[in-house]
């Protein structure tokens, strides 16, 4: 029974374990799948999407005003002790009647004909506010695809790094295992096999760095494509490929200034603020509808009424618009103004942003270039290293160095092959070239 008790144990453990490896999820993703996944799931288009549905509600209420008016209305009136008198033509009085109620009600439509052109101009408006508002969401949903690269491209840096870290590792405790065969041998040095335990420890402490920021972004990755937190990803590094060549920078400035969804949007907002002050000097103007209604009245004992239908025309003018509408004119055209400096400030931001891409791209290509032989050097220098350590021509410090050197000029081409890639989806995303299908699949 003694022996019992620990295979439950263990059993316990083992299943625990399963459980756990079980509960979490692999799924393989590509650029194109995380991003129609960001697209699917983004908080910031379910926004976009409240703000756009707001907009064409307004466009319905604007439009609307064009619609009669209609109304109908009914009361019930209780006298108390009330005394009716009336006179005849001769002004004769006729007894009091003794009227204690009364019940009337109307019905009246009313339909506008002039409004000072204060309705055309507001429909004007706002469906140029809804254009601005689709177009807003265009222009978040290049953010949303540009910040989900962003994390894919993240989280491949991490894997990578962890990766060639972890290589590294395995090579150095490799050397460990061999220097402690040789110390006890008495063919080495204690104080090497201790400094290349040393380094051992420095790569174990990078690994578990790597490892918490592959964590870090594998959980930023899972929120922003909706999936769960536990979720483990597996990227396709064949989707981060750059293209060797681009456009001049005078090229995408030019694209930019037709295909950027923020500048479109803008470009609505003002035309928007245009019909805004149009429909603002509509109260200069008086207004004009025409109106039909019926009515119907009983007063119990002395008259009842019905079949009183009514039609005209009316005109209203408010004199008072001669001193108050200058205001709200003035208010529109300041608006106007705040939308054309926006507009200017807007394309100073683009041209520099593309500017700024560009020069990263371009810079990255030569860091790519540079960093090749980088690489290439420093194998050929660690290659050369251990050789004339293994015949005692080089220090065990200079050795270990070598081998830094040779893991930090990977890591950094690495780095920077990705960095380049973001760069010329940055740059995509800044000449409002960047799309969910021009990424490749």
């Amino acid at each position: 029974m003694r022996h019992e008790r620990p295979k439950i144990l263990l059993t316990g453990f083992l299943l625990c374990i399963a459980f756990h490896l079980e509960a979490q999820e692999v799924r393989t993703l590509t650029l194109k799948e995380a991003i129609e996944l960001g697209i699917k799931n983004s908080k910031q288009l379910q926004l976009s999407k409240a703000r756009i549905d707001e907009a064409v509600a307004a466009t319905t209420e604007a439009t609307q005003r064009r619609l009669p008016d209609a109304s109908v209305s009914a009361n019930y009136l209780r006298f108390s002790n009330a005394k009716v008198s009336s006179y005849a033509k001769d002004s004769t009085a006729i007894a009091p009647l003794g009227i204690n109620q009364v019940i009337y009600g109307t019905a009246t439509v009313s339909l506008p004909i002039f409004s000072g052109f204060k309705i055309r101009f507001g429909i004007e408006s706002a469906r140029y506010l809804e254009k601005a508002a689709t177009l807003d969401a265009d222009n978040d949903k290049q953010e949303v695809i540009l910040n989900t690269i962003g994390a894919y491209v993240n989280l491949y840096k991490a894997n990578i790094a962890a990766k060639l870290v972890e290589e590294n590792l395995l090579q150095s405790r490799q050397r460990d295992t061999d220097f402690a065969n040789l110390e006890r041998n008495g063919l080495l040095a204690r104080n090497d096999m201790l400094t290349a335990q040393l380094q051992t420890s420095q790569f174990e402490l990078g690994l578990l760095d790597a490892q918490n920021q592959i964590q870090l972004a594998q959980v930023n990755m899972n929120l922003m494509l909706g999936l769960p937190e536990s979720t483990k990803l597996t990227l396709d590094s064949a989707s981060l490929q750059a293209p060797g060549a681009v456009r001049t920078i005078e090229e995408y400035e030019q694209v930019a200034e037709q295909n950027r969804y923020d500048v479109k949007a803008l470009y609505n907002r003002r035309k928007a603020a245009d019909a805004a002050i149009a429909a603002a000097k509509g109260e200069y103007y008086p207004s004009v509808g025409i109106s039909g209604g019926y009515m119907a009245a009983d007063l119990p004992k002395f008259i009842t009424i019905t079949n009183a239908f009514n039609a005209g025309v009316g005109v209203k003018y408010s004199l008072s618009s001669l001193w108050k509408t200058d205001a709200k004119v003035q208010q529109a055209k300041a608006r106007e103004r705040q939308v054309e400096a926006s507009e200017a400030m807007l394309r100073d931001d683009i041209h520099l942003a593309i500017n700024r891409a560009y020069e990263d791209y371009l810079s990255g290509l030569k860091k790519i270039e540079v960093l090749n032989k980088e690489v290439d050097v420093s194998t050929e220098n660690y290659r050369i290293s251990q050789n004339k350590y293994n015949n005692s021509l080089l220090t065990l410090t200079d050795l270990l160095g070598a081998d830094v050197a040779q893991l930090r000029a990977k890591l950094n081409l690495t780095l920077a092959k990705a960095d380049a890639y973001m760069s010329y989806q940055t740059l995509l995303q800044k000449s409002g070239l960047l799309d969910d299908q021009t990424i490749s699949k």
